[in-house]
């Protein structure tokens, strides 16, 4: 090499993946489209959201946070735009962009988004599923004490940030709500929708599933969680298609848990189950009308979920017996002014109690030592074996919630498959809330820039569940598996684990000239299961 030759390393990694999947995306062109391009900037709207993307899906904990600092060391040209400079990628530039999506309209926008998807993968709709979880916050906002309440599902006001039923167990802390509904074909998140701290899921499932059908024109039936089903909500939801969970405070739900007769299978049964990976379900179906809607409500029972319930079932009444035990001592101890007095105690002392009670067994009258009339109470502990025997009959038990019921009815096993599938908002949340990608608690000084952030979020899971997608239905479609973290070939990799195996890959650029350094024939064989956008990113295009 010559004396005056000029060389530069900057890490690259898996970005050019991410790179590409938000090219093949076009989120640039739709984002520039919307908020428009001003010639007097020196990065544009659509770039600056792909920055703020690459950034939220680089491995660092907390994105965002230290955001200018986080191109330094990285192929920025190549990864956003030539003639772009780290320093154009800064927090003011960033505050900027984060308002004026906001005032675009962030669920508007990120619909755009979502149906481009749809249209170009040919994302299957027919299954949709919807949940809500909550991301805790620090500091003062100032609309927290706010007490008006948009009636609207689609909001012009910003979030209320306060105090609510927190999923983080942060009950301590203010937060807000990040409702979800997510495709069961690569768990590609179709909405999104911030919510106020104390939201409560069951108030507004049914609005949202409304909103959601006339924003996104297709037919999908729609999953959710027993937060959905109330007269309330089914009335509204009425010209929807939907599976939900029946809530066991529905009086007919617990009749029918605890008297319908579930009938055993035979082996060849079993195994057709099995192979739908339903082995240990039993069920049975019934016609039912509730909220004025006829149903086919599947009373289900799971035999894991079965045997995990009874062993719950002995452990609790182990803990109670031991709670009963020293409850009698004390009061069989304790001195009263009256008969009714000691019987009043005794019935407060029951409602303490579920699997267990004490019974009286005598009121005796006695003398204390300053001679005044005492009562005292002796009492023997009992079993509830009707309370015991509901929660044995009920042990495995769940309904499952359909209104279709006639021409378009689906089968016992449909129901149940896809219910089970409601696990495809879950990964997403758990996604969210990985400190690789995005932590749960947020920093962030006002709701409107809250509500920005969680956009943001969203749009990264977007972006990675669709690269996870693409990649599984390569492998798949050429029966060829990459290597696993256990050195074990396999066909549904996670995202994550590839973006782990491009760790240590840099542009080197020597007297101008680009290459590639590190690119294996195993990351070469990745990157062509990939969509084409992203091998220009690695030099391949």
């Amino acid at each position: 090499m010559s004396p005056t030759s000029e060389t530069k390393i900057k890490n690259i990694d898996h970005l050019g993946i991410v790179a590409g999947l938000i090219d093949e995306i076009g989120i640039v062109d739709i984002i520039n489209s919307k908020l428009g391009i001003d010639v007097r900037e020196k990065i544009s709207s659509g770039i600056l959201v792909k920055a703020i993307l690459l950034n939220g899906l680089g491995f660092v904990s907390r994105p965002l946070y230290l955001f200018s600092q986080f191109f330094e060391d990285k192929g920025i040209e190549l990864l956003l735009a030539e003639g772009i400079k780290s320093d154009y990628v800064n927090d003011d530039k960033l505050g900027r962009v984060m308002d004026k999506l906001y005032k675009y309209g962030l669920n508007n926008l990120f619909i755009e988004i979502v149906l481009s998807v749809i249209n170009k993968f040919k994302i299957e709709t027919k299954y949709s599923h919807l949940d809500a979880t909550s991301f805790h916050l620090h500091g003062e906002y100032k609309n927290e004490y706010n007490q008006e309440k948009e009636l609207e599902i689609i909001k012009q006001k910003p979030i209320i940030i306060t105090k609510g039923y927190s999923r983080d167990h942060r009950a301590d802390l203010k937060q807000c709500v990040l409702d979800l509904i997510t495709s069961s074909d690569g768990d590609i998140p179709l909405l999104m929708r911030a919510g106020d701290g104390n939201e409560a899921d069951k108030a507004v499932f049914g609005k949202i599933l409304g909103e959601f059908k006339k924003q996104i024109n297709f037919d999908s039936i729609m999953v959710c969680d027993s937060a959905l089903y109330s007269q309330e909500n089914l009335q509204l939801i009425e010209h929807l298609k939907w599976i939900s969970r029946v809530p066991m405070t529905i009086k007919r739900a617990k009749e029918l848990v605890h008297s319908v007769e579930i009938e055993e299978i035979n082996s060849e049964e079993s195994a057709k189950r099995a192979a739908l990976n339903l082995d240990g379900y039993k069920w049975k179906s019934e016609i039912v009308n509730y909220g004025g809607i006829k149903q086919n409500w599947l009373i289900v029972e799971s035999q894991k979920r079965q045997e995990s319930d009874l062993k719950k079932l002995e452990k609790k009444m182990k803990t109670e017996k031991i709670k009963v035990e020293k409850l009698l001592k004390e009061i069989n101890k304790e001195d009263f002014e009256s008969p009714e007095q000691a019987r009043y105690k005794l019935k407060s002392v029951n409602k303490k109690l579920n699997l267990f009670e004490i019974k009286e067994v005598k009121v005796i009258q006695s003398k204390s030592k300053g001679n005044k009339t005492i009562y005292k109470i002796e009492g023997v502990e009992h079993q509830k074996p009707e309370e015991i025997e509901r929660i044995r009959k009920e042990a495995g038990r769940f309904i499952l919630a359909t209104n279709l019921v006639d021409d378009d009815k689906l089968k016992p096993e449909e129901i149940l498959t896809n219910y089970k599938n409601q696990q495809s908002c879950e990964r997403g949340f758990r996604f969210l809330k990985d400190p690789l990608f995005f932590a749960d608690s947020l920093f962030v000084e006002n709701p409107e820039r809250i509500e920005t952030m969680l956009f943001l979020m969203s749009l990264c899971l977007l972006v990675y569940n669709l690269g996870q997608r693409e990649l599984r239905n390569s492998l798949k479609r050429i029966k060829i598996g990459i290597k696993n973290q256990l050195g074990k070939l396999t066909i549904s990799p996670t995202l994550r684990w590839v973006f782990q195996c491009f760790q240590g890959i840099h542009l080197l650029t020597l007297n101008g000239v680009n290459q590639i350094v590190n690119l294996t024939l195993e990351r070469n064989f990745i990157l062509n299961c990939l969509p084409s956008s992203c091998l220009k990113y690695y030099l391949l295009s």
